[in-house]
C-alpha cells in the first residue's frame, strides 16, 4: 500500500490588481488560502511540511475561512456556491448553498458561529446575502450596492453588525439582525478593496486603490480618521488585517511594502514600521494579501511568495516560502551532496527545487521566464522545452541557474531525453522526427513517415525508442548522428504518450492514450509485463525505481499506480485521488519513495509498504 508522506503545497491564485484573501485559525496557528478548485491549510509553525488539501468544488476557489471554533470550513467558489465542511477526520460536507448568482469574493462568520455573510458579484441581482449556516435561511435584505462587492466583515462582539465594500467606492454599514441598511461612507474615491472590524469590535477600517486607509467607529459608522499620509503608500492598498489586540493593523500594497500602523484611540493611524519584504522588486514582488496571527505577519505576494514576520521582532529575518501557482507538468528527483533535490517545473516557465525531508528549498531563477512543456535532469544540468521550438540546457550550480544555452530546432519539442551516461547527447521530439543534440549544437534532424508523439535514448546513447500515433514502437540504433531502424513493436492500442528506460538499461516501458502501460524486455523485445490496463483515461507519464524493479505510471484519471516487475499486474498498488485534474509528473526518489505533481499545482511525496 501506498501513504501519504508529504505534500509540497501550491502558492494561492493571484490576479494583477486584485487583493487575495488568506484565512486564519489562531488556535492552531494554522492559515487557509485557495489555488484552483482546493482549499490549502497549512500549519505557521511548520510551514514547508505541514500542509493539507480540501479538493471537492467544482469550481475555482476565491476564499475560504475556518469558523470561531476552529472545526468548521467556510469556503466558497466562483459559481457563487458556498460549502461547509468538517476541518478535521474525513472532512465531511455539513452543507451546500447557492449564495449568489456570480463569484464570491468574501466571506466571514459570525463570532457566535450561527450565520455567515457572503458578498461578491451578484450579475446584476443581489451582491451581498447572510444566511443562518445550517439552514441556509436569510437573515437580512442588503441594499445599497450597484457593483461587485470586494468584501465584507462581521463584528466580532454583540450588538452586531455587517460592513461590506466594493468597486462602486462604497463602504456599506448594516444593523441586525435581520441586517438592514443603516448607512453608506462615500469617503473614497477609488475600489474599496477590503474592510475588516477590529478584534474588540470597537472599530473598523476600509482600505481602497485611492492609496487610502479610513477607520469608522464599530457601533454607530462615523468616521474616526485615517492613516496618515506621512511615510503611506505610494499605490492600492490591497489587504488589511488587525493585531490581535485592536491597537495595530498590518496593510500591502501595490508598492511592493508592507506597514505596521499604531491605531490612536483618536482613530488616526501612525506609522509604526515598514516591512522589508524580499525580492528584486519586479512586478511579482508586489503585495496582495496578508495576515496578523498571533505572533505571525504574514503577506503574500503577486508570484505567490509568502513572507511571515515575526510581530515582536520586526527586524528578525523573516521565513519566505513559495511553490507552484500553475499545473507542475514536469518532475526529477536525484541525490545531490547526499540530498533527496526533487526539481519541478510548471507550464509558466517557475522551476522549483524540493528537499525531501525539508520542503520548500527555493526557486531556480532564470533569465528567460519562458514557458515549459517537458524536461530532462542530470546532476548538473537541466534540459528545458517549451511551447517555442527552442530547447534550452541550463547549467545547475547547487541551488542556483548559470547562464542557459538556447538551441532553435526549428518545430515544437514534444518531448526531451538524455543519455545519463553520456548527457551531453539529448534527443529531442517534434511532430515529423526526431532532432538529435550533442552540447549546444543540432548534431542531426531526421524526419520519420509517421506522426512522432514520444521518445526516448538509452542511458549509454547507442539506442532510441521513438512512438507514433499509430501505438508503434520503432527501435533505432544510434551511430554518430544517424539512426537506423532496428525493428518495430506492436502491442499498444493508441498513441504512444510516454516511453522510459529502466536505470539498469534491461528494459523500457511504453504508455498509451488509451490507458494501457506495458513493460518490455530490451534484449528479447518481448513483453516482460502484460495487462496494465488498470487506469481509465489515458496515460501521462511513467517512472521506475532506482533498483529497476518498479515502474509507476500517472495518469489523467488522478490516479498513480505502481506495478512490481516480476509480480502479475493485478498486484498493483494504486494510490487514488493523488492530484486533482490528473497526473503529469512522476519520480522515484528511493526504492520506497514516489513522487507526483499534477495539475492541482502540488508535489506529493508517497511511501510504498508490502
Amino acid at each position: 500500500m501506498a501513504t501519504l508522506s508529504e505534500t509540497y503545497a501550491c502558492t494561492p491564485t493571484t490576479e494583477r490588481g486584485r487583493g487575495i484573501l488568506i484565512s486564519g485559525d489562531s488556535r492552531s496557528d494554522s492559515i487557509a488560502y485557495c489555488n484552483g478548485r482546493s482549499v490549502i491549510i497549512r500549519s505557521l509553525r511548520s510551514p514547508l511540511l505541514d500542509a493539507s488539501v480540501y479538493a471537492d468544488h467544482s469550481y475555482p476557489v476565491t476564499v475560504a475561512r475556518f469558523s470561531p471554533n476552529g472545526e468548521w470550513v467556510a469556503s466558497a467558489d466562483t459559481s457563487g456556491t458556498v460549502r461547509v465542511w468538517g476541518r478535521h477526520g474525513d472532512r465531511a460536507l455539513k452543507n451546500e448553498f447557492r449564495v449568489l448568482s456570480g463569484r464570491i469574493d468574501d466571506l466571514q462568520w459570525s463570532p457566535d458561529g450561527q450565520r455567515i455573510v457572503a458578498s461578491g458579484d451578484g450579475k446584476g441581482k443581489s451582491f451581498v446575502r447572510a444566511f443562518m449556516w445550517d439552514s441556509g435561511t436569510n437573515v437580512g435584505e442588503f441594499d445599497g450596492h450597484s457593483r461587485r462587492v470586494l468584501s465584507c466583515d462581521f463584528k466580532p462582539t454583540r450588538p452586531f453588525r455587517i460592513v461590506t465594500c466594493g468597486e462602486d467606492f462604497l463602504v456599506n454599514f448594516y444593523e441586525g439582525p435581520p441586517f438592514r441598511f443603516k448607512l453608506s461612507l462615500r469617503d473614497h474615491s477609488n475600489f474599496v478593496n477590503c474592510v475588516r472590524f477590529s478584534p474588540d469590535g470597537s472599530k473598523f477600517i476600509s482600505v481602497s486603490s485611492d492609496k487610502k486607509g479610513l477607520i469608522y467607529d464599530g457601533k454607530s459608522g462615523e468616521k474616526m480618521g485615517e492613516l496618515s499620509g506621512e511615510g503611506g503608500h505610494k499605490g492600492s492598498i490591497y489587504a488589511v488585517s488587525w493585531s490581535p489586540d485592536s491597537k495595530k493593523v498590518l496593510t500591502v500594497s501595490a508598492d511592493k511594502s508592507a506597514k505596521v500602523w499604531d491605531i490612536m484611540d483618536g482613530g488616526n493611524g501612525r506609522l509604526n514600521k515598514t516591512l522589508a519584504c524580499p525580492g528584486s522588486g519586479g512586478l511579482d514582488d508586489m503585495l496582495v494579501g496578508c495576515l496578523w496571527q498571533n505572533d505571525h505577519l504574514v503577506t503574500v505576494s503577486l508570484g505567490g511568495t509568502f513572507t511571515v514576520f515575526s510581530a515582536s521582532d520586526p527586524d528578525k529575518i523573516p521565513l519566505s516560502f513559495s511553490g507552484h501557482m500553475k499545473s507542475v507538468t514536469a518532475l526529477d528527483a536525484f541525490l545531490q551532496d547526499g540530498q533527496k533535490v526533487i526539481l519541478s517545473s510548471s507550464y509558466d516557465g517557475v522551476i522549483v527545487r524540493w528537499m525531501q525531508g525539508i520542503g520548500y528549498a527555493g526557486r531556480l531563477e532564470r533569465k528567460d521566464n519562458s514557458q515549459i512543456k517537458c524536461f530532462a535532469v542530470v546532476e548538473e544540468e537541466i534540459v528545458a522545452s517549451g511551447f517555442d521550438n527552442k530547447v534550452w540546457r541550463i547549467p545547475l550550480r547547487g541551488d542556483q541557474c548559470g547562464d542557459a544555452e538556447c538551441i532553435d530546432i526549428g518545430a515544437q519539442p514534444k518531448d526531451v531525453s538524455l543519455a545519463l551516461k553520456s548527457p551531453a547527447l539529448a534527443l529531442v521530439s517534434t511532430e515529423a522526427g526526431v532532432v538529435i543534440l550533442r552540447g549546444p549544437k543540432v548534431m542531426s534532424t531526421i524526419k520519420f513517415g509517421y506522426p512522432v508523439t514520444a521518445s526516448v535514448v538509452s542511458p549509454d546513447g547507442s539506442e532510441a525508442i521513438v512512438g507514433g500515433q499509430d501505438g508503434k514502437l520503432h527501435i533505432y540504433s544510434i551511430a554518430g548522428d544517424t539512426l537506423t531502424e532496428d525493428t518495430v513493436l506492436e502491442k499498444h492500442r493508441g498513441a504512444i504518450s510516454v516511453i522510459r528506460y529502466s536505470p539498469d538499461a534491461s528494459m523500457f516501458a511504453s504508455g498509451d492514450v488509451n490507458r494501457e502501460a506495458v513493460v518490455w524486455d530490451r534484449v528479447t523485445r518481448e513483453v516482460k509485463l502484460k495487462n496494465m490496463l488498470y487506469h481509465t483515461a489515458r496515460i501521462n507519464c511513467l517512472a521506475w525505481s532506482p533498483d529497476s524493479t518498479k515502474v509507476a505510471t500517472g495518469s489523467l484519471d488522478t490516479c498513480v499506480i505502481v506495478y512490481e516487475v516480476d509480480k502479475p499486474a493485478s498486484s498493483r498498488i494504486t494510490i487514488k485521488g493523488a492530484h486533482l485534474g490528473g497526473v503529469y509528473g512522476l519520480a522515484f526518489s528511493d526504492e520506497s519513495c514516489v513522487v507526483s505533481s499534477g495539475e492541482d499545482a502540488c508535489v506529493r511525496v508517497w511511501r510504498l509498504t508490502q
